[in-house]
């Protein structure tokens, strides 16, 4: 690998504290069949040796083991059950049993369901995961319960909830976020001051508009965000905040709610612009991600995208501030070639070397 002035950790930091890197650090999001692509092109056996080849600043991601009671192959520790749908170039896991759709109260579930418990991990595994890659961010931690809340209801069931059993909802995301909250106060002990970004997410955002109304975020997501978001801080770290599509209404209430990582800036969603969301927020919130996964990468020439990337580092990387990397998982219908001008014109363009 070609020598650089700062580790991946260190160029990450650098920017998190508003200070200038190097160059702007890259991160790698993509689906298991895309990685398989890109390793046979290059000619690597491990993801760590795509990174060091095209420069990109992975961060090592730290967990518990889980060590609870025991759990079905197509199951996961809620209950839920999954099995593979396939879309043509790959597969992803969706879950075909929800094991809360059958309750109507708050009093039903407390008596026929059992919660998950943070016992149920073995945290004292996680400093052993940071062997050897010390010169890494990592990311432990967070949360994403309204996800997970869709798994338990089922999907039409969850977005109903909210307006119709409000008593259901604030109960079941009350227990997914005290779980997520003591799951990563843990992992902060297990390695304390080492943990650089947590993602306090959720998928808030559709292709034209938020999917839930501003109103209902605050009442059922914000405060439990709130709260995980002061337990990053105190750790010390960051709150890196993944929120899909278009979701522009409710940047400004997150970034109040203390977010420091804005993604994955899907610009081609309405209220989604780059030069609207620098010029609005870039003092506010660094932006990670930028590159367009829907049309760009699978679909446009290598010069698309290297133009593409061009504009990223222009607009969003102005004075700062800015993560490159793609707006959401590369599919494997994108060619090799594309993720290749990706990063090559990421670590091309996007050094400081004045």
């Amino acid at each position: 690998m070609l020598h650089e002035a700062m580790s991946p950790r260190e160029r990450w930091l650098a920017v998190l504290q508003r200070r200038t890197p190097d160059r702007v650090p890259m991160d790698y999001w993509a689906t298991d069949e895309a990685t398989g692509k890109l390793l046979k092109h290059l000619g690597v056996s491990h993801v760590r040796e795509v990174c060091d080849r095209l420069h990109i600043d992975l961060p090592v991601t730290v967990s518990p083991r889980y060590a609870g009671p025991a759990v079905a192959a197509d199951a996961d520790v809620f209950g839920c059950r999954f099995r593979d749908v396939a879309y043509g170039t790959g597969s992803y896991r969706e879950c075909i049993h929800h094991p809360l759709a059958g309750f109507s109260s708050v009093a039903e579930i407390s008596r026929n369901y059992r919660w998950p418990s943070p016992d149920w991990w073995d945290y004292s595994v996680i400093p052993g995961q940071l062997a050897g890659l010390e010169q890494y961010p990592v990311r432990g931690g967070g949360s994403e319960p309204f996800l997970t809340y869709k798994d338990l209801r089922g999907d039409e069931q969850a977005f109903v909830d909210l307006v119709e059993n409000p008593e259901v909802a604030h109960y079941i995301l009350g227990r997914l976020f005290d779980l997520a909250f003591e799951n990563t106060r843990r992992i902060y002990e297990a390695i304390p001051g080492k943990v650089m970004i947590s993602y306090v997410a959720e998928d808030m955002g559709g292709q034209e508009d938020l999917m839930i109304s501003p109103s209902k975020i605050h009442e059922f997501l914000l405060p439990g965000m709130r709260r995980m978001i002061g337990l990053v801080h105190e750790a010390g770290a960051f709150a890196f905040h993944h929120n899909d599509g278009a979701v522009r209404r409710i940047v400004p209430d997150m970034i109040e709610a203390g977010i420091d990582a804005l993604n994955p800036i899907q610009w081609r969603c309405p209220g989604m612009e780059r030069e609207a969301l620098k010029r609005d927020f870039g003092g506010r919130v660094i932006f990670h991600g930028g590159v367009d996964n829907q049309q760009t990468l699978p679909f446009g020439t290598a010069d698309d995208v290297r133009r593409e990337v061009a504009d990223d580092l222009r607009i969003l990387g102005a004075g700062g501030g800015y993560i490159l990397a793609p707006c959401h998982n590369i599919q494997a219908v994108s060619p090799v070639e594309n993720v290749v001008a990706l990063y090559e014109t990421g670590f091309e363009l996007g050094r400081n070397d004045g």
